[in-house]
């Protein structure tokens, strides 16, 4: 019985081991192989909602926002809609528009002019300054348009905003007909009033832009918000409090707030206070928190005064000496607590 096993066992081997002898090579050179050709299939079209896109004449426009308004990002077509012409080819506007877009139109920027009806559109439309729109003071209905919003103009120049440097690419410029100041024989500028008439045309003509492009309070400016140690346009005049409380135009501070702030103040420990580094270094970073571009240093430098002065031509423009006395520094906290810079 052992032995047939045993045979047994050693024939099943031996078929084994037959079955993987090594194939022999072919000597013979293969040919290159022939492709296959396949037909491309084309992708299907992704659904997307059917664009919202007008047609008025030979233009076409996007009046939909689908954007984030938290980001600014938006994709509503005031103007109408730029489209390339490339010869012997169509752009169609099939999957018009993607939502990673936004408006270029993030600020509002006010200045006055310092001259004339007359003069002020002669250098605003023929020499190397502009802006979007001037508010003329004639006592009319009309407003002043130089250029197109989705344009830039140039009437900010060097300037800066929390984030955002050269507000040129990214703001409206709207300057107001005023003759500017006046300095006195001590060296002492006056500002002149600006007309009821006139304000009540430009709080409508920021608040149109405003609303349109959702523009927030902290982005509606003054140009010596945006460049303190160069401008001091529109001056402590302009009346920011007023569009606030009547049009919800532009930043303004609770009283409440404030005087909660005021009243921490002990005045004598105050006056020694204000004048360390570190109350300085203190007050310029909360400057700098709510837009200003000032770099803290812990020293009251040049850049210092004419920042603390422009905060005070909008925030506190019954006096405006660019000193950080307590009442500034109370309206500085509140707007910062009320206006906080994400």
């Amino acid at each position: 019985m052992r032995n047939s096993l045993y045979f047994i066992g050693l024939s099943v081997a031996l078929a084994s081991c037959a079955s993987h002898q090594p194939v022999k090579k072919n000597s013979t050179k293969s040919k290159t192989p022939v492709p296959q050709v396949t037909s491309q299939v084309k992708p299907p079209t992704p659904t997307l909602p059917k664009t919202q896109i007008q047609h008025e004449g030979n233009y076409d426009f996007f009046k939909v926002n689908i954007g984030d308004i938290s980001k600014n990002d938006n994709t509503i077509s005031y103007g109408s809609i730029v489209s390339a012409n490339p010869k012997g080819y169509k752009v169609v506007k099939t999957f018009f528009p993607s939502v990673a877009q936004n408006f270029r139109q993030k600020y509002i920027i006010l200045h006055y002019t310092a001259l004339d009806d007359d003069k002020s559109v002669t250098v605003l439309t023929q020499q190397s300054v502009s802006a979007h729109y001037l508010v003329n003071n004639l006592g009319d209905k009309e407003i002043y348009q130089l250029v197109d919003e989705n344009k830039r103009s140039y009437h900010a120049g060097i300037s800066a905003w929390r984030n955002d440097k050269m507000l040129n690419d990214t703001s409206i410029g709207i300057e107001i007909v005023n003759p500017g100041y006046v300095a006195d024989a001590s060296g002492m500028r006056i500002f002149p009033d600006f007309d009821g008439a006139q304000m009540k045309k430009v709080a409508a003509l920021v608040k149109d832009i405003a609303d349109r492009y959702m523009i927030p309070p902290t982005n509606i400016l003054a140009h010596s918000d945006i460049a303190p140690t160069r401008k001091s346009d529109p001056g402590p005049k302009f009346p920011w409090k007023k569009l606030y409380d009547e049009y919800q135009i532009g930043m303004w501070y609770d009283e409440a707030t404030k005087q909660e702030f005021y009243n921490q103040i002990i005045p004598e420990n105050y006056a020694v206070e204000m004048s360390t580094a570190p109350f300085i270094f203190k007050y310029q970073a909360a400057l700098k928190t709510l837009g200003y571009g000032l770099e803290p240093s812990g020293m009251v430098d040049n850049a210092t005064k004419k920042t603390i002065e422009a905060f005070q031509f909008h925030f506190r423009p019954e006096k405006y000496d660019g000193v950080m006395d307590a009442e500034t520094w109370s309206i500085l906290q509140a707007l910062n607590v009320k206006y906080p810079n994400k």
